[in-house]
């Protein structure tokens, strides 16, 4: 059985960082597993977040200076990249939000008129 058929399933194309960056909007600082945890819960379980699609997200992020990160401790003692929204990234979500209601609302049309 597939995880599209126990309700669960991949995040979709394009929305990855629109909902990385609004995780740490609304959670603040958090490493990896805490982001992924944050979304799939969020979701009600609906989607998955892989952790081959999160982390090299997160480095692309890095690099456009969306996002900053440090090591730190876990509270299960284990060594982890704590990541932070910049001002550029907060930017960025308002952007990824427009860009998602304006994609949405045309799938919305299109299948009206279906």
């Amino acid at each position: 059985m597939g995880d599209a058929e126990l309700g669960r399933d991949e995040i979709p194309p394009g929305t990855l960082y629109l909902l990385i960056l609004n995780s740490l909007a609304v959670r603040g600082r958090l490493h990896g597993y805490e982001i992924a945890e944050c979304i799939e819960r969020g979701s009600d379980d609906v989607l998955q977040v892989e952790e081959g699609s999160l982390y090299p997200a997160l480095q692309r992020m890095l690099i456009k200076g969306w996002v900053t990160a440090e090591w730190g401790t876990t509270a299960g003692n284990r060594r982890a990249r704590y990541y932070t929204l910049t001002a550029a990234g907060k930017k960025q979500l308002r952007i990824e939000v427009s860009q998602f209601e304006r994609v949405m609302g045309a799938i919305a049309r299109v299948i009206q008129t279906a």
